[in-house]
């Protein structure tokens, strides 16, 4: 196969300014002239294809409309660009291809999906498909010109962790999975219901693997075929904003797995990954790390990234595996990984590239925004980059989630001497725009269901859960919390079936999910709970030094600090009478929520009417109430 001699610029899709902005990395809507594009030349219907394999001799492209010969249909060398193009005629919506690409050395070939692809067959085949994506008609004006007016960061943020192909399934047919469109017609109406403000859907792009759960994509422009069409997801997500939910997509540019047919040994060299396996392939996953240091696969991940937003409305990033992207030495031991020109061990290349994907999804998409999962110490990864920060919306308060669990997982007689894991995640809470998450990462891989992490009797580990969401709720950070969490599952989660939803003829698992809802309710009515999720002026302390009962009680203000909320958290399961707590200010308190109700299948011990201040000094406070504490529960009182 040789490599065809380009004829006039204005016969391409591409042109030569195009080319110059993919090398020099610019081109962040490259989605737009890279792939497959339907088009006419010279009057006649067909497909434009262009590809990126600068060290292939030649490349053509394969399909069920050339019977997949290499010979048939040959691209065009662009030069120096690297990129390969060519026109067919006559290839219609839905076809089947691939690029056949022969290396320059050692007689490489491989037959390649296109990184740009819109669609592409269900696994286990793995071609691309030809696919227009241009003709969905948008419902979500009104939500789109709204979310760039509203403050996100004084906004309640309740976050609903999806995974597509478990939420429920369709067990007359074989425990088949929803489609877009059967989810479209459920999942909304229920998360609206339940009262969360946004869903986060676990990664849809295509992967071949279905226990990787989409995060070893190998396509990063295509919705899976697994659930429908690229319209079907699109009709997913317009639904989703009709409901008044926002849509987060999990997003995955730390690694790609080595499948033949995907990035791997694109071109017959490492073209996307580093060709050193030190910086190249990743211990943990078996994956491949991208080369961030090469401007046009840093140009490829951004403009996947605004790719989402563009065309699919998504509301917001959450980044993957961000640590692993930061650190060379990322679960690598001493001589496996390379230090950078300063003899460190922070990954400069992506470290530029993750600050450079904050800045332009901030610039291009008001209201969107981006958060990160990163579980260290990295300072200023919700700070922006004109600070020295990452440029990240948020992040994910791994710490907070680790620590809290760990309390949560003890016997209550225990906890006392482990008080300091519940108060340490308030010296470093305003550090950063935190989420606090309660996710998949939780419940899988034998570490069994939140329910079945909680200590004691039944009654106990029930307890144990509401107390668990509701000190969640309470604490400074927006919320996320992953499928099924709401209704108490016995076992962790399983992918490969439904959420036990038949759990929900059982009053104490609906006294769970009745609990979540009234949280999200309570948290976005009382902006006391969310408005100042990041500013300490938003928290108080009343008493975080009562290790020997277990009992924490704070306060949370909101914009006028007039009017606080206080909440008293009871880590035990004894009831305590006359229990006196310092307040913020004198008045008359009177209880708002309480974890232990009859409404939640609790014990209902309660405080009834309302509890008047007395001039007590209590917690260095000049006036106090005394309260009956409820066991194992959350109780918020306002005035």
């Amino acid at each position: 196969m040789k490599s065809v001699t380009a004829p006039t610029n204005d016969r391409y899709l591409l042109s030569d300014f195009d080319l110059h902005l993919l090398n020099e990395g610019t081109h962040l809507d490259s989605y737009h002239k890279m792939g497959a594009h339907f088009r006419q030349l010279d009057g006649v219907d067909g497909v434009n294809f262009a590809v990126w394999a600068p060290n292939a001799e030649g490349v053509s492209v394969v399909g069920d409309f050339n019977g997949w010969n290499a010979e048939a249909n040959q691209m065009e060398n662009r030069g120096d660009s690297g990129i390969w193009e060519c026109f067919i005629p006559g290839v219609g919506q839905g076809s089947p291809y691939k690029f056949h690409v022969r290396g320059r050395y050692f007689g490489y070939q491989a037959e390649k999906s296109d990184p740009y692809a819109f669609h592409a067959e269900m696994r286990p085949k793995s071609a691309s498909v030809v696919w227009a994506i241009d003709d969905y008609q948008w419902n979500d004006a009104t939500w789109m010109e709204s979310r760039a007016t509203v403050s996100q960061i004084h906004s309640a943020m309740t976050v609903y962790e999806v995974h597509l192909g478990s939420w429920r399934r369709n067990s007359l047919e074989g425990n088949r999975w929803l489609t877009y469109r059967e989810l479209a017609a459920e999942l909304p109406q229920y998360v609206s219901e339940m009262g969360f403000t946004h869903v986060e859907f676990m990664p849809v792009n295509e992967h071949p693997f279905d226990g990787s759960w989409g995060y070893q994509p190998v396509g990063l422009f295509a919705p899976t075929s697994r659930f429908g069409t690229p319209q079907d997801f699109m009709f997913l997500v317009d639904e989703l904003h009709r409901h008044g939910i926002g849509v987060i997509l999990d997003w995955v540019p730390a690694h790609f797995p080595t499948d033949g047919h995907g990035l791997a040994h694109f071109d017959g060299t490492c073209l996307y990954e580093h060709s050193d396996p030190r910086q190249g392939q990743h211990p943990d996953w078996g994956t491949l790390v991208y080369n961030y240091g090469r401007r046009e696969v840093e140009n490829f991940l951004l403009s996947s990234a605004l790719f989402w937003l563009d065309y699919y409305h998504i509301d917001g990033l959450r980044v993957d595996a961000v640590a692993s992207m930061l650190y060379l030495d990322y679960s690598r031991e001493e001589g496996e990984w390379v230090p950078n020109q300063f003899g460190g061990r922070e990954n400069i290349e992506a470290i530029r590239f993750v600050r450079r994907m904050n800045e332009v999804v901030y610039e291009r998409h008001p209201g969107a925004f981006t958060m990160a999962e990163e579980s260290t110490s990295w300072a200023m990864v919700s700070r922006p980059t004109y600070m020295g920060g990452l440029g990240f919306g948020y992040k994910w308060n791994m710490g907070w989630m680790n620590d809290t669990l760990t309390y949560m997982s003890k016997e209550a007689v225990h906890r006392s001497y482990h008080h300091n894991d519940l108060t340490f995640s308030m010296i470093y809470a305003f550090n950063e725009n935190f989420i606090l998450p309660l996710s998949h990462d939780e419940v899988v891989h034998g570490k069994g269901s939140l329910l079945d992490k909680m200590p004691g009797d039944d009654w106990q580990k029930f307890a144990n859960l509401r107390l668990l969401y509701s000190y969640m709720y309470a604490h400074p950070g927006k919320k996320l919390l992953f499928m099924g969490s709401e209704i108490a599952p016995w076992e962790e989660w399983q992918a490969e079936g439904s959420l036990p939803w038949h759990m929900l003829e059982y009053d104490r698992h609906k006294g769970v999910q009745t609990l979540v809802r009234d949280l999200n309710a309570m948290h976005r009515d009382l902006e006391q709970l969310h408005y100042f999720d990041f500013d300490p002026a938003g928290f108080e302390w009343i008493d975080c030094h009562s290790a020997y009962e277990s009992v924490l009680s704070f306060a949370r203000y909101g914009r006028d600090r007039q009017r606080p909320l206080l909440v008293v958290c009871n880590f035990t399961p004894v009831v305590r009478h006359d229990f006196r707590v310092g307040v913020p200010v004198s008045g008359v308190w009177r209880e708002v929520f309480n974890s232990d109700s009859a409404r939640y299948n609790g014990s209902d011990v309660h405080n009834a009417g309302e509890s008047y201040c007395s001039d007590i000094p209590w917690h260095g406070r000049e006036s106090s109430i005394a309260i009956t504490v409820p066991p194992l529960a959350v109780t918020i009182f306002s005035l």
